[in-house]
């Protein structure tokens, strides 16, 4: 999990983890300079598995998720975020998909209302569909004209594939669950899990905004991803 400055939010979030977590399972929280005691609140909860760590400045979401998976030490990885959910069975959905295959993107709701978050592009329920998992290319040209719903705080990561994912790439500034998509499209590794397993919080402040982009931003963006995609068919090829 990376936290920045998440307080109102973070206890719930770290409640509904706990409760999803095996007594040998670890959960790290790294702490993104927060102000507004986040950390504290946290360690407050007082649970021998939860670890926190905090980054002496402030790096930014991308970097501090990065750390996080740099310090973990599991067979499969899964990520949070600060402020959402966790659904009853979703640890073991997911581990059990990324065990398998490699990374594991699921399906996921809206905390309060239930429902699916909505394409920018098509305005339709976004959902995930297995059998699209293996279709690699059409799912990377969904990523490019952004009618992908991968989330990372929906995904998890087998340990031998975290050396292909990590560490991100320099030129990485946000969405490294899209970045984490694009390696397991690369490495045909991407498990789309239909389960619903996190009710996401919609907020001023989620790191993802529903608002549309400017023009430079979004090309700016469109072209990050591009360069994601040869990056990641580069490190499969030099895995191989």
């Amino acid at each position: 999990m990376a936290t920045y400055n998440g307080a109102a939010f973070v206890e719930h979030q770290v409640h509904s983890i706990l409760s999803e977590l095996r007594a040998d399972d670890e959960l790290i929280v790294v702490d993104d300079a927060s102000t507004d005691g986040t950390p504290e609140r946290v360690e407050a909860i007082g649970d021998g598995r939860i670890r926190v760590v905090r980054n002496p400045r402030n790096l930014g979401y991308v970097r501090t998720f990065e750390a996080a998976m740099a310090l973990s030490d599991g067979d499969v990885v899964l990520l949070a975020d600060q402020d959402d959910e966790w659904v009853t069975g979703r640890r073991d959905v997911l581990a059990a998909a990324a065990a398998s295959t490699g990374i594991a993107a699921s399906n996921l709701v809206i905390l309060g209302t239930e429902e699916p978050l909505r394409s920018p592009v098509t305005g339709r329920p976004w959902r995930l569909r297995a059998k699209s998992s293996r279709h690699a290319l059409r799912n990377e040209l969904r990523i490019l004209v952004g009618d992908a719903p991968y989330f990372g705080c929906a995904m998890a990561v087998r340990r031998d594939v975290l050396p292909l994912v990590t560490p991100f790439p320099a030129f990485l500034t946000e969405s490294h669950d899209l970045w984490m998509a694009t390696v397991g499209n690369a490495a045909r590794s991407l498990q789309h899990v239909e389960e619903t397993t996190l009710r996401r919080r919609l907020h001023e402040s989620n790191a993802s905004s529903p608002r549309p982009r400017g023009v430079r931003s979004a090309v700016a963006s469109r072209v990050m991803l591009v360069r994601a995609w040869f990056e990641a068919r580069r490190r499969v090829r030099a895995a191989r």
